[in-house]
Formats: C-alpha cells, sequence, structure tokens
C-alpha cells in the first residue's frame, strides 16, 4: 500500500522513470518471495 502511493506520488512530481523503477522492483521482490518458499520446500 505505501509503495502505491509512493509511485502514485513520484508521477505527480513528473518522476515517472523513478516511479516505474520503484514499482518494478516491488513487484519483483513481491514475486521473489513469493516464489522462493515454494522452491526450497519442492527439493
Amino acid at each position: 500500500m505505501v509503495v502505491l502511493v509512493v509511485v502514485l506520488a513520484l508521477n505527480a512530481l513528473r518522476l515517472r522513470p523513478l516511479a516505474t523503477a520503484v514499482a518494478v522492483a516491488w513487484l519483483v521482490y513481491c514475486i521473489w518471495t513469493w516464489v522462493r518458499p515454494n522452491r526450497r520446500s519442492g527439493t
């Protein structure tokens, strides 16, 4: 939720590339934390 506010704030400040980087980094982090335990328990 906080990340969404940060992205919206950066967009409002016309820092769209930085906002995109934050959003992509958060998405990658979420996927990593979701996939990592599954991979470890599967082996």
